[in-house]
């Protein structure tokens, strides 16, 4: 049985820029009205009565858009998460929920230097306290994550063949 096609196609600006990933649905769209080209495919062919169009995985647009773009990405659970690589900042375990380093309850701000992702047994001892009266300390600190690719990256797993189109 052969390889099911990617689900997901990254969508490079006319500047090659990464803007989104769309659909395969979608980027066959943009292909047949030209309003984009294919960079990459693995080779594969969707075929109708009339075309046929190589699988895209990624594409870039044949005129520029301006985007205007949020300087950060917010600090989502999704998102911080993504940056902690799923790993607890307290016990390296593997995280499934977030923490604020210093607790909201006591003025602490949902922001990205203040959040970390934490397992739940973490951050059930944790609570509300902050991590000196724990004895705790964080093995690095935590920032906002950097790039253009970071939005993307946040957002959803990434294809092999788009890391030459996701450097920072």
């Amino acid at each position: 049985m052969p390889a099911a096609p990617p689900q997901r196609t990254l969508l490079l600006n006319a500047s090659l820029e990464p803007l989104c990933v769309v659909t395969v649905h979608r980027a066959v769209v943009l292909a047949l009205s030209g309003k984009a080209t294919v960079l990459e495919t693995d080779g594969r062919v969707l075929r109708s009565e009339r075309a046929a169009v190589p699988v895209p995985l990624v594409m870039c647009l044949v005129r520029y858009v301006h985007v205007p773009h949020r300087r950060t990405v917010p600090p989502t659970r999704r998102t911080v998460l993504q940056r902690d690589e799923h790993r607890c900042a307290y016990c390296g375990s593997l995280a499934d929920t977030v923490d604020h380093v210093q607790p909201r309850s006591r003025g602490g701000r949902h922001e990205w230097g203040n959040v970390v992702a934490a397992c739940a047994r973490c951050n059930h001892r944790k609570a509300d306290r902050l991590l000196s009266e724990l004895g705790w300390e964080l093995p690095f600190t935590p920032g906002v994550p950097r790039g253009a690719a970071a939005l993307l990256v946040t957002t959803t797993r990434t294809d092999p063949s788009w890391s030459a189109y996701l450097v920072a």
